[in-house]
Protein backbone atom coordinates (compact mmCIF):
# COMPACT_ATOMS: atom_id res chain seq x y z
CA UNK A 1 0.00 0.00 0.00
CA UNK A 2 1.31 3.42 -0.94
CA UNK A 3 1.81 5.98 1.88
CA UNK A 4 -0.72 8.58 1.59
CA UNK A 5 1.67 11.81 0.83
CA UNK A 6 2.38 9.23 -1.83
CA UNK A 7 -1.05 8.65 -3.20
CA UNK A 8 -2.34 12.77 -2.67
CA UNK A 9 0.49 13.54 -4.62
CA UNK A 10 -0.03 11.02 -7.50
CA UNK A 11 -3.69 12.03 -7.77
CA UNK A 12 -3.20 15.75 -8.24
CA UNK A 13 -0.30 15.04 -10.92
CA UNK A 14 -1.95 11.87 -12.57
CA UNK A 15 -4.76 14.33 -13.83
CA UNK A 16 -2.32 15.31 -16.65
CA UNK A 17 -1.73 11.70 -18.14
CA UNK A 18 -4.01 10.66 -20.50
CA UNK A 19 -7.45 9.68 -19.42
CA UNK A 20 -6.73 5.80 -18.98
CA UNK A 21 -3.45 6.29 -17.69
CA UNK A 22 -5.41 8.39 -14.93
CA UNK A 23 -7.62 6.39 -14.13
CA UNK A 24 -5.32 3.15 -13.60
CA UNK A 25 -3.24 5.65 -11.27
CA UNK A 26 -7.02 6.72 -9.00
CA UNK A 27 -7.92 3.16 -8.70
CA UNK A 28 -4.26 1.67 -7.41
CA UNK A 29 -4.03 4.80 -5.01
CA UNK A 30 -7.58 6.02 -4.34
CA UNK A 31 -8.31 2.90 -2.12
CA UNK A 32 -8.91 4.86 1.55
CA UNK A 33 -11.16 7.66 2.79
CA UNK A 34 -8.58 9.68 3.71
CA UNK A 35 -7.56 10.71 -0.14
CA UNK A 36 -10.87 11.59 -1.09
CA UNK A 37 -10.70 15.17 -0.22
CA UNK A 38 -7.50 15.32 -2.91
CA UNK A 39 -9.62 13.70 -5.43
CA UNK A 40 -12.93 15.73 -4.84
CA UNK A 41 -10.25 18.97 -5.78
CA UNK A 42 -9.25 17.52 -8.60
CA UNK A 43 -12.91 16.07 -9.47
CA UNK A 44 -13.58 20.23 -9.58
CA UNK A 45 -12.18 20.28 -13.59
CA UNK A 46 -15.53 19.93 -15.22
CA UNK A 47 -14.03 18.56 -18.23
CA UNK A 48 -11.84 15.47 -16.52
CA UNK A 49 -14.96 14.90 -14.10
CA UNK A 50 -17.21 14.52 -17.62
CA UNK A 51 -14.47 12.05 -19.67
CA UNK A 52 -13.89 9.94 -16.37
CA UNK A 53 -16.33 10.68 -14.11
CA UNK A 54 -19.15 7.55 -15.08
CA UNK A 55 -15.46 5.50 -14.58
CA UNK A 56 -15.15 6.25 -10.97
CA UNK A 57 -18.62 5.36 -9.77
CA UNK A 58 -18.17 1.94 -8.87
CA UNK A 59 -14.53 2.17 -7.43
CA UNK A 60 -15.99 5.18 -4.96
CA UNK A 61 -19.26 3.48 -3.85
CA UNK A 62 -16.98 0.71 -2.24
CA UNK A 63 -14.68 3.59 0.02
CA UNK A 64 -16.42 4.95 3.21
CA UNK A 65 -16.82 8.51 3.09
CA UNK A 66 -17.43 8.72 -0.98
CA UNK A 67 -20.48 10.86 -0.91
CA UNK A 68 -19.25 14.38 -1.69
CA UNK A 69 -16.91 13.08 -4.64
CA UNK A 70 -20.25 10.73 -6.16
CA UNK A 71 -21.88 14.13 -5.47
CA UNK A 72 -19.43 16.36 -7.79
CA UNK A 73 -19.34 13.27 -10.19
CA UNK A 74 -22.98 13.25 -10.27
CA UNK A 75 -22.96 17.07 -10.57
CA UNK A 76 -20.02 17.37 -13.14
CA UNK A 77 -19.78 14.16 -15.10
CA UNK A 78 -21.67 13.31 -18.23
CA UNK A 79 -25.02 12.68 -16.86
CA UNK A 80 -26.33 10.09 -19.40
CA UNK A 81 -23.13 7.90 -19.43
CA UNK A 82 -22.68 8.59 -15.16
CA UNK A 83 -26.10 7.30 -15.02
CA UNK A 84 -25.76 4.04 -16.74
CA UNK A 85 -23.31 3.35 -14.24
CA UNK A 86 -25.50 4.32 -11.42
CA UNK A 87 -28.18 1.73 -12.81
CA UNK A 88 -25.30 -0.76 -12.80
CA UNK A 89 -24.57 0.10 -9.85
CA UNK A 90 -28.42 -0.55 -8.14
CA UNK A 91 -28.33 -3.65 -10.49
CA UNK A 92 -25.03 -5.29 -8.14
CA UNK A 93 -27.01 -3.99 -4.74
CA UNK A 94 -29.63 -6.08 -5.92
CA UNK A 95 -27.84 -9.04 -6.36
CA UNK A 96 -25.79 -7.79 -2.90
CA UNK A 97 -29.00 -8.07 -1.09
CA UNK A 98 -29.36 -11.99 -1.85
CA UNK A 99 -25.88 -12.65 -0.67
CA UNK A 100 -26.55 -10.85 2.83
CA UNK A 101 -29.62 -12.24 3.52
CA UNK A 102 -29.82 -14.59 6.90
CA UNK A 103 -31.71 -17.68 6.18
CA UNK A 104 -33.26 -18.07 9.79
CA UNK A 105 -36.85 -19.37 9.95
CA UNK A 106 -36.79 -17.65 13.44
CA UNK A 107 -35.46 -14.31 12.81
CA UNK A 108 -34.81 -13.80 9.02
CA UNK A 109 -33.42 -10.73 7.33
CA UNK A 110 -30.27 -9.40 6.57
CA UNK A 111 -26.83 -8.79 8.51
CA UNK A 112 -27.51 -5.64 10.88
CA UNK A 113 -24.61 -3.40 9.92
CA UNK A 114 -25.04 -4.22 6.11
CA UNK A 115 -23.81 -0.96 3.74
CA UNK A 116 -25.82 -1.61 1.38
CA UNK A 117 -28.43 0.48 2.47
CA UNK A 118 -25.97 3.24 2.65
CA UNK A 119 -24.80 2.82 -1.01
CA UNK A 120 -28.65 2.65 -2.43
CA UNK A 121 -29.22 6.09 -0.63
CA UNK A 122 -25.95 7.72 -2.00
CA UNK A 123 -26.92 6.07 -5.57
CA UNK A 124 -30.49 7.58 -5.14
CA UNK A 125 -28.92 10.99 -4.16
CA UNK A 126 -26.68 11.02 -7.72
CA UNK A 127 -29.73 9.84 -9.31
CA UNK A 128 -31.93 12.90 -8.26
CA UNK A 129 -29.05 15.01 -9.56
CA UNK A 130 -28.58 13.24 -12.59
CA UNK A 131 -31.99 12.84 -13.92
CA UNK A 132 -32.50 17.16 -13.58
CA UNK A 133 -29.57 17.59 -15.52
CA UNK A 134 -30.20 15.61 -18.85
CA UNK A 135 -31.99 17.53 -20.87
CA UNK A 136 -33.39 15.31 -23.89
CA UNK A 137 -36.47 15.24 -26.33
CA UNK A 138 -37.90 12.50 -23.85
CA UNK A 139 -36.08 11.85 -20.63
CA UNK A 140 -38.72 9.15 -19.90
CA UNK A 141 -36.73 6.86 -21.70
CA UNK A 142 -34.10 7.12 -19.06
CA UNK A 143 -36.30 7.80 -16.24
CA UNK A 144 -38.33 4.24 -16.46
CA UNK A 145 -35.37 1.82 -16.82
CA UNK A 146 -33.74 3.58 -13.68
CA UNK A 147 -36.53 3.70 -11.93
CA UNK A 148 -37.17 -0.16 -12.40
CA UNK A 149 -33.26 -0.80 -10.82
CA UNK A 150 -34.00 1.59 -7.86
CA UNK A 151 -37.40 -0.55 -7.14
CA UNK A 152 -35.41 -3.57 -8.03
CA UNK A 153 -32.50 -2.36 -4.82
CA UNK A 154 -35.14 -1.29 -2.79
CA UNK A 155 -36.21 -2.58 1.02
CA UNK A 156 -38.63 -1.67 2.35
CA UNK A 157 -35.80 -0.42 5.18
CA UNK A 158 -36.91 3.58 6.78
CA UNK A 159 -33.66 4.89 5.55
CA UNK A 160 -34.04 3.22 2.32
CA UNK A 161 -38.03 4.36 1.90
CA UNK A 162 -37.08 7.55 3.06
CA UNK A 163 -34.57 8.40 -0.02
CA UNK A 164 -36.75 6.89 -2.52
CA UNK A 165 -38.97 10.14 -1.19
CA UNK A 166 -36.70 12.44 -1.53
CA UNK A 167 -35.74 10.82 -5.21
CA UNK A 168 -39.59 11.24 -6.01
CA UNK A 169 -40.15 14.84 -4.94
CA UNK A 170 -36.63 16.14 -6.61
CA UNK A 171 -37.95 14.30 -9.82
CA UNK A 172 -41.63 15.49 -9.33
CA UNK A 173 -40.53 19.11 -9.80
CA UNK A 174 -43.82 20.31 -7.96
CA UNK A 175 -43.73 21.94 -4.77
CA UNK A 176 -43.17 19.51 -1.58
CA UNK A 177 -46.97 19.23 0.00
CA UNK A 178 -47.53 19.55 3.59
CA UNK A 179 -46.32 16.67 5.81
CA UNK A 180 -48.82 14.35 7.18
CA UNK A 181 -49.57 15.09 11.21
CA UNK A 182 -46.92 12.62 12.24
CA UNK A 183 -43.77 13.22 11.21
CA UNK A 184 -40.98 10.75 10.76
CA UNK A 185 -38.12 10.91 12.80
CA UNK A 186 -36.30 9.52 10.04
CA UNK A 187 -33.75 11.21 7.69
CA UNK A 188 -31.28 10.95 5.15
CA UNK A 189 -29.15 12.68 3.01
CA UNK A 190 -30.37 14.38 0.28
CA UNK A 191 -27.70 16.06 -1.82
CA UNK A 192 -29.92 17.68 -4.70
CA UNK A 193 -32.09 19.24 -2.46
CA UNK A 194 -29.41 20.42 0.24
CA UNK A 195 -26.72 20.93 -2.59
CA UNK A 196 -25.75 23.84 -4.44
CA UNK A 197 -27.40 23.47 -8.26
CA UNK A 198 -25.51 26.15 -9.39
CA UNK A 199 -22.69 23.61 -9.71
CA UNK A 200 -24.30 21.76 -12.04
CA UNK A 201 -22.69 21.27 -15.27
CA UNK A 202 -25.06 21.47 -18.58
CA UNK A 203 -25.89 18.57 -20.94
CA UNK A 204 -23.06 18.44 -23.26
CA UNK A 205 -25.94 16.88 -25.78
CA UNK A 206 -29.02 19.47 -24.74
CA UNK A 207 -32.48 19.07 -26.88
CA UNK A 208 -35.54 20.72 -26.73
CA UNK A 209 -37.93 18.58 -24.33
CA UNK A 210 -41.31 16.96 -26.17
CA UNK A 211 -44.38 18.59 -25.19
CA UNK A 212 -46.05 15.15 -23.72
CA UNK A 213 -42.87 14.44 -21.30
CA UNK A 214 -44.38 15.82 -18.29
CA UNK A 215 -47.83 13.54 -18.60
CA UNK A 216 -45.45 10.29 -19.39
CA UNK A 217 -42.55 11.17 -16.22
CA UNK A 218 -45.85 12.04 -14.31
CA UNK A 219 -47.24 8.58 -14.83
CA UNK A 220 -43.91 7.02 -14.23
CA UNK A 221 -43.43 8.62 -11.20
CA UNK A 222 -47.16 7.56 -10.11
CA UNK A 223 -47.03 3.67 -10.99
CA UNK A 224 -43.16 3.25 -9.02
CA UNK A 225 -44.82 5.37 -6.07
CA UNK A 226 -47.85 2.73 -5.76
CA UNK A 227 -45.27 -0.24 -6.23
CA UNK A 228 -43.28 1.31 -3.59
CA UNK A 229 -45.96 1.63 -1.43
CA UNK A 230 -47.65 -2.14 -2.26
CA UNK A 231 -44.06 -3.60 -1.12
CA UNK A 232 -43.78 -1.12 1.97
CA UNK A 233 -47.38 -2.08 3.25
CA UNK A 234 -46.68 -5.92 2.57
CA UNK A 235 -43.55 -6.07 4.25
CA UNK A 236 -44.60 -3.88 7.54
CA UNK A 237 -47.86 -4.87 9.84
CA UNK A 238 -49.58 -1.38 9.58
CA UNK A 239 -52.85 -3.32 11.25
CA UNK A 240 -55.63 -0.68 9.89
CA UNK A 241 -58.27 -3.04 10.00
CA UNK A 242 -57.64 -3.72 13.29
CA UNK A 243 -57.20 0.07 14.04
CA UNK A 244 -59.92 1.02 12.43
CA UNK A 245 -62.46 -1.25 14.60
CA UNK A 246 -61.23 0.03 18.05
CA UNK A 247 -61.93 3.67 16.30
CA UNK A 248 -65.53 2.47 14.95
CA UNK A 249 -65.98 0.66 18.26
CA UNK A 250 -64.88 2.33 21.66
CA UNK A 251 -67.58 0.83 23.47
CA UNK A 252 -66.24 -2.49 23.10
CA UNK A 253 -62.68 -2.06 24.16
CA UNK A 254 -61.32 -3.24 27.63
CA UNK A 255 -60.14 -0.89 30.35
CA UNK A 256 -57.29 -0.67 31.06
CA UNK A 257 -55.93 -3.03 28.14
CA UNK A 258 -53.77 -1.61 25.42
CA UNK A 259 -55.22 -0.98 22.24
CA UNK A 260 -53.59 -1.38 18.65
CA UNK A 261 -53.98 2.47 18.20
CA UNK A 262 -52.69 3.39 21.72
CA UNK A 263 -49.36 0.93 20.53
CA UNK A 264 -48.61 2.86 16.80
CA UNK A 265 -49.39 6.28 19.36
CA UNK A 266 -46.55 5.64 21.91
CA UNK A 267 -43.68 3.12 19.83
CA UNK A 268 -41.41 5.21 18.07
CA UNK A 269 -41.14 2.48 15.39
CA UNK A 270 -44.60 1.72 14.46
CA UNK A 271 -45.28 5.93 14.40
CA UNK A 272 -42.31 5.93 11.21
CA UNK A 273 -44.52 3.17 9.71
CA UNK A 274 -47.49 5.44 9.76
CA UNK A 275 -45.56 8.14 8.71
CA UNK A 276 -43.82 6.64 5.69
CA UNK A 277 -47.20 5.95 4.36
CA UNK A 278 -48.26 8.81 5.08
CA UNK A 279 -45.04 10.26 3.23
CA UNK A 280 -45.74 7.96 -0.23
CA UNK A 281 -49.74 9.05 -0.37
CA UNK A 282 -48.45 12.85 0.08
CA UNK A 283 -45.87 12.19 -3.03
CA UNK A 284 -48.95 10.31 -4.69
CA UNK A 285 -51.41 13.62 -4.56
CA UNK A 286 -48.59 15.63 -5.56
CA UNK A 287 -48.63 14.06 -8.62
CA UNK A 288 -51.96 13.87 -9.17
CA UNK A 289 -53.78 11.25 -7.48
CA UNK A 290 -55.78 12.91 -4.84
CA UNK A 291 -59.61 11.88 -5.73
CA UNK A 292 -60.88 8.53 -5.51
CA UNK A 293 -63.76 8.76 -8.31
CA UNK A 294 -65.87 5.64 -9.70
CA UNK A 295 -63.69 6.03 -12.59
CA UNK A 296 -60.57 5.42 -10.31
CA UNK A 297 -62.47 2.30 -8.47
CA UNK A 298 -63.19 1.28 -12.10
CA UNK A 299 -59.69 1.15 -13.79
CA UNK A 300 -58.81 -1.56 -10.86
CA UNK A 301 -62.06 -3.74 -11.21
CA UNK A 302 -61.15 -4.01 -15.44
CA UNK A 303 -57.49 -3.82 -14.78
CA UNK A 304 -54.98 -7.04 -14.45
CA UNK A 305 -54.73 -7.88 -10.72
CA UNK A 306 -51.54 -9.70 -10.83
CA UNK A 307 -49.02 -7.79 -13.24
CA UNK A 308 -46.18 -5.84 -12.85
CA UNK A 309 -46.41 -2.05 -13.66
CA UNK A 310 -42.72 -1.92 -14.00
CA UNK A 311 -42.01 -4.41 -16.88
CA UNK A 312 -43.78 -1.10 -18.92
CA UNK A 313 -40.87 0.65 -17.89
CA UNK A 314 -38.31 0.30 -20.74
CA UNK A 315 -40.78 0.37 -23.17
CA UNK A 316 -43.67 2.23 -23.92
CA UNK A 317 -45.04 5.16 -26.16
CA UNK A 318 -48.17 6.84 -24.16
CA UNK A 319 -49.57 6.82 -21.17
CA UNK A 320 -51.80 4.89 -21.24
CA UNK A 321 -49.54 1.77 -21.34
CA UNK A 322 -47.95 3.18 -17.76
CA UNK A 323 -50.24 1.38 -14.80
CA UNK A 324 -50.30 1.86 -11.63
CA UNK A 325 -49.70 -0.94 -9.37
CA UNK A 326 -53.23 -2.79 -8.59
CA UNK A 327 -52.12 -3.58 -4.89
CA UNK A 328 -50.88 -0.57 -4.45
CA UNK A 329 -53.47 1.42 -5.56
CA UNK A 330 -55.28 -0.63 -3.24
CA UNK A 331 -53.55 0.44 -0.24
CA UNK A 332 -53.54 3.87 -0.92
CA UNK A 333 -57.64 3.70 -0.90
CA UNK A 334 -57.22 1.82 2.53
CA UNK A 335 -54.95 4.44 3.59
CA UNK A 336 -57.10 7.40 2.39
CA UNK A 337 -60.16 6.08 4.44
CA UNK A 338 -57.66 4.62 7.56
CA UNK A 339 -56.19 8.19 8.04
CA UNK A 340 -59.62 10.34 7.93
CA UNK A 341 -61.50 8.08 10.19
CA UNK A 342 -58.28 7.81 12.69
CA UNK A 343 -56.54 10.87 12.37
CA UNK A 344 -58.73 13.12 10.86
CA UNK A 345 -57.16 13.86 7.82
CA UNK A 346 -58.88 15.58 4.61
CA UNK A 347 -58.36 12.42 2.54
CA UNK A 348 -61.00 12.24 -0.52
CA UNK A 349 -64.29 10.09 -0.36
CA UNK A 350 -63.47 6.85 -2.14
CA UNK A 351 -66.78 6.84 -4.83
CA UNK A 352 -67.33 2.82 -4.16
CA UNK A 353 -70.06 0.51 -2.52
CA UNK A 354 -69.53 -2.77 -0.91
CA UNK A 355 -71.59 -4.34 -3.42
CA UNK A 356 -70.70 -4.73 -6.10
CA UNK A 357 -67.22 -2.91 -6.38
CA UNK A 358 -65.42 -4.48 -3.05
CA UNK A 359 -66.63 -8.00 -3.29
CA UNK A 360 -65.72 -7.83 -6.77
CA UNK A 361 -62.34 -6.26 -6.17
CA UNK A 362 -61.84 -8.69 -3.27
CA UNK A 363 -62.63 -11.78 -5.13
CA UNK A 364 -60.26 -10.53 -8.33
CA UNK A 365 -57.16 -10.01 -5.70
CA UNK A 366 -57.84 -13.50 -3.68
CA UNK A 367 -57.92 -15.41 -7.13
CA UNK A 368 -58.08 -19.34 -6.72
CA UNK A 369 -54.84 -19.13 -4.83
CA UNK A 370 -56.51 -17.66 -1.71
CA UNK A 371 -53.74 -19.27 0.61
CA UNK A 372 -50.52 -18.52 -1.07
CA UNK A 373 -52.03 -14.82 -2.30
CA UNK A 374 -52.75 -14.36 1.13
CA UNK A 375 -49.65 -14.99 2.53
CA UNK A 376 -47.54 -13.08 -0.03
CA UNK A 377 -49.69 -9.97 0.44
CA UNK A 378 -50.54 -9.71 3.91
CA UNK A 379 -50.50 -6.22 3.71
CA UNK A 380 -53.11 -6.26 0.94
CA UNK A 381 -55.67 -8.12 2.53
CA UNK A 382 -55.31 -5.63 5.80
CA UNK A 383 -55.95 -2.89 3.23
CA UNK A 384 -59.01 -5.05 1.63
CA UNK A 385 -60.59 -4.97 5.41
CA UNK A 386 -60.21 -1.53 6.04
CA UNK A 387 -62.15 -0.60 2.87
CA UNK A 388 -64.52 -2.79 3.83
CA UNK A 389 -64.98 -1.35 6.75
CA UNK A 390 -65.00 1.78 5.71
CA UNK A 391 -67.56 1.53 3.26
CA UNK A 392 -69.57 0.06 5.96
CA UNK A 393 -68.66 2.91 8.56
CA UNK A 394 -70.28 5.14 5.87
CA UNK A 395 -72.96 3.06 4.98
CA UNK A 396 -71.97 2.91 1.49
CA UNK A 397 -73.06 -0.76 1.15
CA UNK A 398 -74.54 -1.34 -2.35
CA UNK A 399 -75.85 -0.19 -5.61
CA UNK A 400 -77.64 -3.35 -6.75
CA UNK A 401 -80.64 -5.72 -5.69
CA UNK A 402 -78.77 -8.62 -6.25
CA UNK A 403 -75.82 -9.51 -4.37
CA UNK A 404 -74.13 -12.92 -3.37
CA UNK A 405 -73.16 -11.91 0.45
CA UNK A 406 -72.49 -15.82 1.04
CA UNK A 407 -68.94 -16.03 -1.42
CA UNK A 408 -68.50 -12.19 -0.04
CA UNK A 409 -68.14 -14.06 3.29
CA UNK A 410 -66.25 -16.97 2.45
CA UNK A 411 -63.34 -14.46 1.34
CA UNK A 412 -63.55 -12.96 4.57
CA UNK A 413 -63.57 -15.46 6.43
CA UNK A 414 -60.61 -17.07 4.30
CA UNK A 415 -58.81 -14.49 5.15
CA UNK A 416 -59.54 -15.20 9.09
CA UNK A 417 -58.33 -18.47 8.55
CA UNK A 418 -54.83 -17.93 6.93
CA UNK A 419 -53.77 -14.38 7.86
CA UNK A 420 -50.43 -14.60 9.55
CA UNK A 421 -51.67 -11.11 12.20
CA UNK A 422 -54.02 -12.79 14.62
CA UNK A 423 -55.72 -9.00 14.88
CA UNK A 424 -56.00 -8.74 11.14
CA UNK A 425 -57.86 -12.66 11.49
CA UNK A 426 -60.13 -10.79 14.11
CA UNK A 427 -60.83 -8.17 12.41
CA UNK A 428 -62.05 -9.79 9.47
CA UNK A 429 -63.99 -12.24 11.55
CA UNK A 430 -65.90 -9.54 12.93
CA UNK A 431 -66.69 -7.61 9.95
CA UNK A 432 -67.77 -10.60 8.46
CA UNK A 433 -69.98 -11.25 11.43
CA UNK A 434 -71.85 -7.83 11.37
CA UNK A 435 -72.19 -8.14 7.50
CA UNK A 436 -74.33 -11.30 8.34
CA UNK A 437 -76.31 -9.76 11.27
CA UNK A 438 -77.20 -7.23 9.20
CA UNK A 439 -78.47 -9.14 6.29
CA UNK A 440 -82.28 -8.45 6.55
CA UNK A 441 -83.29 -12.10 5.42
CA UNK A 442 -83.39 -14.42 8.64
CA UNK A 443 -83.45 -17.44 5.98
CA UNK A 444 -80.26 -16.34 4.32
CA UNK A 445 -78.25 -15.82 7.69
CA UNK A 446 -79.59 -19.61 8.68
CA UNK A 447 -78.11 -21.13 5.35
CA UNK A 448 -74.95 -19.05 5.62
CA UNK A 449 -74.73 -20.41 9.05
CA UNK A 450 -75.08 -24.17 7.91
CA UNK A 451 -73.49 -23.82 5.20
CA UNK A 452 -70.17 -23.03 7.07
CA UNK A 453 -71.00 -25.51 9.26
CA UNK A 454 -71.43 -28.11 6.97
CA UNK A 455 -68.52 -27.17 4.43
CA UNK A 456 -65.84 -25.66 6.40
CA UNK A 457 -64.15 -29.27 7.80
CA UNK A 458 -61.07 -28.57 6.58
CA UNK A 459 -60.98 -24.66 8.75
CA UNK A 460 -62.35 -25.49 12.08
CA UNK A 461 -61.49 -22.01 13.15
CA UNK A 462 -64.40 -20.75 10.61
CA UNK A 463 -66.48 -23.29 11.88
CA UNK A 464 -66.07 -21.55 15.27
CA UNK A 465 -66.84 -18.62 13.80
CA UNK A 466 -69.89 -19.45 12.64
CA UNK A 467 -70.92 -20.80 16.00
CA UNK A 468 -70.39 -17.78 17.65
CA UNK A 469 -72.27 -15.81 15.08
CA UNK A 470 -74.78 -18.64 15.75
CA UNK A 471 -75.28 -17.71 19.25
CA UNK A 472 -75.29 -13.84 18.73
CA UNK A 473 -78.08 -14.69 16.13
CA UNK A 474 -79.87 -16.20 19.42
CA UNK A 475 -79.43 -14.01 21.94
CA UNK A 476 -80.56 -11.21 19.34
CA UNK A 477 -83.73 -13.17 18.10
CA UNK A 478 -84.54 -13.55 21.85
CA UNK A 479 -83.69 -10.28 23.32
CA UNK A 480 -85.61 -8.66 20.63
CA UNK A 481 -88.86 -11.18 21.10
CA UNK A 482 -88.67 -12.03 16.74
CA UNK A 483 -90.28 -14.44 15.64
CA UNK A 484 -87.95 -15.78 13.17
CA UNK A 485 -85.87 -18.69 11.76
CA UNK A 486 -83.99 -18.43 15.22
CA UNK A 487 -86.57 -18.31 17.93
CA UNK A 488 -87.14 -21.83 17.74
CA UNK A 489 -86.04 -25.45 18.67
CA UNK A 490 -86.38 -26.25 14.73
CA UNK A 491 -82.83 -23.82 14.13
CA UNK A 492 -81.07 -26.02 16.50
CA UNK A 493 -82.54 -29.65 15.50
CA UNK A 494 -81.37 -28.53 11.87
CA UNK A 495 -77.98 -27.50 12.80
CA UNK A 496 -77.71 -30.11 15.73
CA UNK A 497 -75.05 -32.88 13.93
CA UNK A 498 -73.36 -30.06 12.46
CA UNK A 499 -72.50 -28.38 15.89
CA UNK A 500 -72.56 -32.17 17.85
CA UNK A 501 -71.33 -34.45 15.60
CA UNK A 502 -70.45 -37.82 16.32
CA UNK A 503 -66.75 -38.03 18.27
CA UNK A 504 -67.58 -41.41 19.31
CA UNK A 505 -64.24 -42.58 17.08
CA UNK A 506 -61.95 -40.64 19.28
CA UNK A 507 -62.19 -43.49 21.34
CA UNK A 508 -60.39 -45.54 19.39
CA UNK A 509 -57.60 -43.33 18.76
CA UNK A 510 -53.99 -43.64 19.68
CA UNK A 511 -52.14 -40.64 21.47
CA UNK A 512 -50.49 -39.02 18.77
CA UNK A 513 -53.62 -38.99 16.34
CA UNK A 514 -55.48 -37.28 19.97
CA UNK A 515 -52.89 -34.53 19.81
CA UNK A 516 -53.13 -33.83 16.25
CA UNK A 517 -56.78 -33.55 16.42
CA UNK A 518 -56.78 -31.66 19.21
CA UNK A 519 -54.31 -29.14 17.88
CA UNK A 520 -56.65 -29.02 14.82
CA UNK A 521 -59.45 -28.44 16.51
CA UNK A 522 -59.45 -27.29 19.20
CA UNK A 523 -61.17 -23.30 18.64
CA UNK A 524 -64.47 -25.12 17.31
CA UNK A 525 -64.22 -27.34 20.52
CA UNK A 526 -64.25 -24.77 22.81
CA UNK A 527 -66.35 -22.69 20.70
CA UNK A 528 -69.02 -25.78 21.11
CA UNK A 529 -68.34 -26.10 24.60
CA UNK A 530 -69.43 -22.55 25.25
CA UNK A 531 -72.08 -22.61 22.64
CA UNK A 532 -73.31 -25.96 24.81
CA UNK A 533 -73.65 -24.14 28.26
CA UNK A 534 -74.99 -21.00 26.82
CA UNK A 535 -77.91 -23.49 25.60
CA UNK A 536 -78.55 -26.56 27.68
CA UNK A 537 -77.30 -24.37 30.79
CA UNK A 538 -79.49 -21.09 29.68
CA UNK A 539 -81.61 -20.76 26.84
CA UNK A 540 -83.18 -24.45 27.28
CA UNK A 541 -86.49 -23.27 25.55
CA UNK A 542 -84.12 -23.87 22.35
CA UNK A 543 -83.28 -27.05 22.49
CA UNK A 544 -85.30 -30.16 21.05
CA UNK A 545 -87.17 -32.48 23.34
CA UNK A 546 -84.51 -35.84 23.82
CA UNK A 547 -81.77 -33.64 22.29
CA UNK A 548 -79.74 -33.57 25.91
CA UNK A 549 -79.11 -37.03 26.26
CA UNK A 550 -78.18 -37.90 22.75
CA UNK A 551 -75.70 -35.29 22.63
CA UNK A 552 -74.03 -36.24 25.93
CA UNK A 553 -73.61 -39.96 24.56
CA UNK A 554 -72.12 -38.98 20.78
CA UNK A 555 -70.46 -35.77 21.53
CA UNK A 556 -69.73 -35.13 25.32
CA UNK A 557 -68.50 -38.27 26.21
CA UNK A 558 -65.51 -39.17 23.66
CA UNK A 559 -64.76 -35.78 24.16
CA UNK A 560 -64.22 -35.65 27.85
CA UNK A 561 -62.77 -39.02 28.03
CA UNK A 562 -60.12 -38.05 25.00
CA UNK A 563 -59.36 -34.38 27.04
CA UNK A 564 -58.72 -36.23 30.24
CA UNK A 565 -56.02 -38.83 28.36
CA UNK A 566 -54.56 -35.81 26.75
CA UNK A 567 -54.22 -34.04 30.29
CA UNK A 568 -52.47 -36.97 31.40
CA UNK A 569 -49.99 -36.98 28.48
CA UNK A 570 -46.55 -35.72 28.28
CA UNK A 571 -45.55 -33.29 26.03
CA UNK A 572 -48.73 -31.04 26.48
CA UNK A 573 -47.58 -27.69 27.15
CA UNK A 574 -48.75 -25.64 29.86
CA UNK A 575 -51.77 -23.47 27.63
CA UNK A 576 -53.27 -26.83 26.32
CA UNK A 577 -53.92 -28.31 29.48
CA UNK A 578 -55.74 -24.77 30.66
CA UNK A 579 -57.79 -25.05 27.63
CA UNK A 580 -58.22 -28.94 27.71
CA UNK A 581 -59.02 -28.23 31.76
CA UNK A 582 -61.29 -25.46 30.50
CA UNK A 583 -63.59 -27.77 28.07
CA UNK A 584 -63.65 -30.88 30.28
CA UNK A 585 -65.09 -28.67 33.31
CA UNK A 586 -67.54 -26.95 30.65
CA UNK A 587 -68.73 -29.95 29.42
CA UNK A 588 -69.34 -32.07 32.66
CA UNK A 589 -71.17 -28.88 34.01
CA UNK A 590 -74.00 -29.97 31.78
CA UNK A 591 -74.93 -33.29 33.33
CA UNK A 592 -75.21 -34.84 29.72
CA UNK A 593 -72.98 -37.56 30.51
Amino acid sequence: MPELSESIKAIQEGAKEDRFTYLTILQYHVTSPEALPTLNEVLQDAELTQEIGWDLVQMLLNIQGSETCLETVARLGNPREVVIKVMEALEGLTIAWNDEVIVDVDDPGVIPDSNIPGKFITLLGMLAILHRRIKTKYPSRFLGPSLVKVFEAYQPMPEMTASVINLVYSLSGRKRPPLPSRKSSVTVANPDQDGDASKNAPDPEAEQEDPNEDAMQSKLLQSFVTCILQRYVNALDMLWSPRLLEAYNPEKLIPGKKTTTEAFRENEELQNRDAVVGHLVALLRDLGLDKCPGEFVKSILDGPTHMDPLAAFDDFSSVDEIHLSPGGTVCLIAYWIFSKDVFGSDSPQPEMHIFPDHVSILARFLGREVQAEILASPGIADAMLAIGLGLQHRKLIKTTKEINLMAYLHNLTLISVFHTDIQVRNAAASYAGSLLHSEPDDQIRLEILEDLLENCGMFPSLKACAVAWLKEELITAKQGNQSNQFSSPDVIERLQYFLFPDMQSLNEMGTKALIDFWSQNHMFLLQVANFAYFLFAGCTDLVPAGMGAAVGQRFVEPIVAAADKLQKTEGTNGEDNMQLGILTDRLRSLGLQ
